[in-house]
């Protein structure tokens, strides 16, 4: 079964994938030039990230969308296990939401483009004006019911263990006062984990489980510490007990 689903990848899966990203990318970039950005940012990506888990035959089940409200704002905070936590969150959440991505996202060929175009929000850490200015696109973004994405710990797992979180996100949702929602992600890893990049990808089952929202307790340094510890915690028991447990990572 191996030998008969990497022929599949070879022949149909990855073909189709390379079509739908290159078509997905012009249609974003075309969209957001002529109409609206919110609509052209998000529909085409999450119809493309759909066909990507589909396309290559994976189960994926997603708990927890009862938990969001209608029209309410939200910091989304998931653990980054690999490359098709992309396509777990895009095509699965159900949330139209921007990006919180790396700069160096900002290089790859056409998607860079396309994610200029969808206004999702590249970090820059160069100097402190730039990185004033990452929260001041992410403020601007998080109105009339738009959300956001991170992955707090900036980078992909090596094991499929939780690494540190960053406090960027939770200082954001302090200061506008929103509720985090925790996002545990399983299967990603096991599918394409980061030394695999680019390689066949394995048949393993997904699951996004969506939790509650954490609401401010106050707000300042005891706030964002709060958020940021419940969110860990709830996020690591949400993990596959293969997984749980922290892990440093030299990436971080």
């Amino acid at each position: 079964m191996l030998i008969i689903y990497r022929i599949y990848q070879l022949l149909v899966a990855y073909p189709l994938i390379i079509l739908a990203t290159a078509l997905t990318a012009l249609v974003t970039i075309v969209g957001c030039f002529l109409g609206n950005g919110h609509v052209w940012g998000y529909y085409p990506g999450k119809c493309w990230s759909w066909f990507v888990i589909r396309i290559l035959l994976l189960p994926i089940k997603v708990e927890g969308r009862e938990n969001l409200q209608p029209g309410q704002s939200y910091v989304f905070a998931a653990n980054h296990q690999g490359a098709f936590d992309i396509f777990m969150i895009y095509g699965f959440l159900g949330r139209n939401f921007k990006w919180m991505m790396k700069q160096s996202l900002r290089k790859i060929p056409l998607v860079g483009k396309a994610c200029e175009a969808a206004h999702h929000i590249f970090v820059d850490k160069r100097s402190a004006s730039k990185i004033k200015k990452t929260i001041d696109e992410a403020r601007q973004t998080l109105k009339n019911g738009m959300s956001l994405v991170i992955f707090p710990e900036g980078a992909r797992t090596f094991t499929g263990h939780m690494g540190v979180f960053r406090r960027g996100a939770f200082m954001l949702a302090d200061e506008l006062q929103l509720p985090i929602v925790p996002v545990t992600i399983n299967g990603s890893f096991d599918v394409m984990p980061r030394t695999r990049d680019l390689k066949w990808a394995r048949w393993h089952r997904l699951r996004l489980t969506i939790h509650a929202p954490i609401m401010p307790i106050s707000q300042g340094p005891d706030n964002i510490k709060f958020l940021e510890q419940q969110s860990y915690e709830v996020i690591m028991n949400g993990l596959v007990p293969q997984y749980q447990g922290f892990e440093h990572n030299p990436d971080q």
